[in-house]
């Protein structure tokens, strides 16, 4: 069992490594200069979060974003507001949870549902992190900068790490034998 576990366990680090790095390469050197990508994501999470705040009640800034900029900013009326950029987008992320999920052994059915739902619910997340960053802006924009780099960074990380246990105890062929100890 040892022997099994350890195979897979291998097997799992190197088609993780090999997705990951494969994902960097064709980010650096394809999406991130040669299309809008970046941007496309930006957008939606500023739009989504735009929505958030109006359904919660608030009044936005009217900022002019351009869609195909790879920085645009949101915020409450009466604040600084944010700039939402590619580094802040959360595609790191949903590639993180990707590769884990897809290279750790589990039945190709569940991946099918599970990859697009828990990335669906990153974005989610990230949407809900940029809502409260401008919240907190709007309330006292001393609080940003902890809270951006330490709060939700916790929060987002801790999160994806649960889809991931998530996955691990409950569909993956292990989880018998994680559930029993």
């Amino acid at each position: 069992m040892l022997l099994s576990l350890k195979n897979q366990l291998i097997r799992f680090v190197i088609t993780g490594s090999l997705l990951y790095i494969s994902w960097l390469l064709l980010y650096e050197f394809y999406l991130h200069p040669y299309t809008g990508f970046d941007a496309t994501v930006v957008r939606a999470l500023v739009v989504s979060t735009e929505v958030v705040l109006k359904t919660i009640g608030y009044t936005l800034t009217d900022y002019t974003n351009d869609p195909s900029a790879f920085q645009q900013h949101v915020g409450i009326d009466g604040s600084g507001g944010l700039t939402v950029g590619a580094p802040c987008d959360g595609v790191v992320l949903y590639v993180l949870f990707i590769c884990f999920v897809f290279a750790f052994p589990g039945p190709p059915r569940h991946k099918l549902w599970f990859l697009p739902l828990g990335a669906l619910s990153v974005f989610a997340v990230n949407v809900l992190r940029i809502a409260s960053l401008a919240v907190i802006v709007h309330v006292n924009p001393d609080w940003l900068a902890f809270n951006h780099d330490y709060t939700f960074t916790l929060l987002v990380y801790a999160y994806v790490f649960g889809l991931w246990m998530l996955w691990v105890k409950k569909f993956s062929p292990m989880a018998e034998h994680l559930n029993a100890g």
